[in-house]
């Protein structure tokens, strides 16, 4: 029976995330490791940085995320220092929060800046003097759910965590306390891979998600813009982590240098200033699996399925779209002329040859077109996968797919993914145009994943057909 209940224990432990990556991996030349020396004298210093928005977003110009002032401020303490008088300056090479060390170890980079906690352990790294100590992981709820006062009232509950996340080592020791106690495990849904921190607290958010874990100030940064959200400051995983900086073994005296540095900055009162100004009234998504809403969906469902089958698209993806546009509401009117569930304007309508889009065949008809026209012309190539594919299709019937396609050629240029909308294409949308394309395909996805997750009961039986 003891082995029984051990067995049963490890199988439903929190394993390593084996999510599909949010975007093809670019193969590169180990490059040549090096120190503070040779840094200067290439005049670059390239930091790793997690690709989340959190910790290394900029919008319009405007620095949102949580290392970019810090990072700056170690750009210009290097550069007073220098006895050479040689100026350094930094160049930001953003990474999938797993995929850090790893690139840093390859000589991809170095410096890791990831503003979240990771852990080093296992890793032939070295590690700075600590940014914040002993930060607390805690339970995010949303706000009017049920209020736990223990961790054990989690046993049998599922917490939805972003690749990557330092709540997997704490919850296997948690869960090895509720075995003991003849318990069932608190269990880990391992989200998407094009979902960070800030996506999933969202989804949390929008009741999409019922409970996450995060490290209390990021928790506490963005409730700062999502109100509904819950901070359950008393549920704590984990205590011990500090959020850290990391280098190579070989880079001793880069490593003096930050050190060096960090014990002297202080953070500037204002820093999150920008961050709830840009942010504050961007992150809506709400849930579309409401009782009202499902039985919306399942009054369009038949047409929605005949055009994606048509078309080659999953019928899922065109909802979420039909759900961003208009909330499934098929007598929708928007701006420019947008008609209809799937608000499409009736000159793209025309160009692939349907009128009348006000009759919801038609309409549904005309968008599903119009996306395989966009997807046909621009983003065809074999290097895409599925995800990314939807992705850039999205954006060009959002912003248009010529606007897309030279954001993909400036994200080339800056050394970025070209292939990668999510975290990679996105940073140059942000920069250049600000949050519109980018929170309108985030919203997409976001509700395309909450169907996905439920597609078992949103397709009749005998048509249940599994998507990749």
């Amino acid at each position: 029976m003891r082995v029984l209940l051990v067995l049963c224990l490890l199988l439903s432990l929190p394993l390593p995330a084996v999510a599909r990556i949010a975007g093809p991996l670019e193969v590169t030349s180990p490059a040549a490791q090096r120190d503070l020396p040779g840094i200067r004298k290439s005049g670059e210093l390239r930091v790793l940085v997690n690709q989340s928005r959190n910790s290394s977003g900029e919008v319009k110009g405007q620095s949102i995320g949580v290392e970019y002032q810090r990072l700056r401020a170690l750009e210009q303490y290097l550069n007073r220092n220098a006895r050479d008088g040689r100026t350094l300056r930094l160049k930001l090479i953003p990474k999938a929060k797993d995929q850090l060390l790893a690139a840093l170890q390859r000589g991809e980079g170095d410096l890791v800046a990831p503003g979240e906690l990771l852990s080093g352990k296992g890793s032939n790294v070295l590690a700075s003097e600590a940014i914040r100590r002993d930060v607390p992981v805690v339970i995010v709820a949303r706000q009017g759910n049920r209020r736990y006062q223990r961790l054990e009232q989690l046993s049998g509950r599922s917490l939805s965590l972003p690749v990557g996340s330092v709540a997997k080592d704490a919850l296997h020791d948690i869960n090895l306390k509720l075995a003991e106690r003849k318990l069932p495990p608190i269990l880990v849904e391992w989200v998407d891979p094009t979902l960070a921190v800030e996506d999933v607290l969202e989804m949390v958010q929008a009741g999409i998600f019922d409970f996450t874990a995060a490290e209390l100030p990021i928790a506490e940064r963005w409730a700062k813009v999502m109100p509904k959200l819950r901070v359950d400051r008393h549920l704590v995983l984990d205590d011990q982590g500090d959020m850290r900086w990391y280098m190579r073994r070989d880079a001793s005296m880069l490593s003096a240098s930050v050190d060096r540095f960090l014990e002297g900055y202080r953070a500037p009162d204002d820093q999150d200033t920008a961050f709830q100004r840009v942010y504050r009234r961007l992150y809506k998504v709400h849930s579309p699996m409401g009782r009202a809403e499902r039985q919306r969906l399942e009054r369009v469902r038949p047409v929605l399925q005949r055009y994606a089958e048509q078309h080659d698209f999953d019928w899922l993806a065109l909802a979420a779209l039909a759900f961003k546009e208009s909330t499934l509401n098929p007598t929708a009117r928007g701006s420019s002329g947008a008609t209809g569930l799937m608000q499409i304007t009736p000159a793209a309508a025309r160009s692939v040859g349907i009128s009348d889009i006000s009759l919801i065949e038609n309409n549904v008809q005309a968008s599903a077109k119009y996306l395989a026209k966009i997807r046909r012309g621009f983003f065809n190539s074999p290097r895409l996968n599925e995800r990314e594919r939807m992705a850039f299709v999205l954006a060009g019937y959002n912003l248009g797919p010529q606007r897309v396609q030279s954001l993909r050629a400036e994200a080339r240029r800056r050394g970025l993914n070209p292939d990668q909308w999510f975290f990679q294409v996105e940073r140059v949308a942000m920069e250049e145009l600000g949050m519109g394309v980018v929170s309108y395909v985030n919203a997409v996805n976001k509700y395309y994943l909450a169907y996905a997750r439920e597609r078992y009961s949103l397709e009749p039986a005998q048509k249940v057909s599994v998507r990749n």
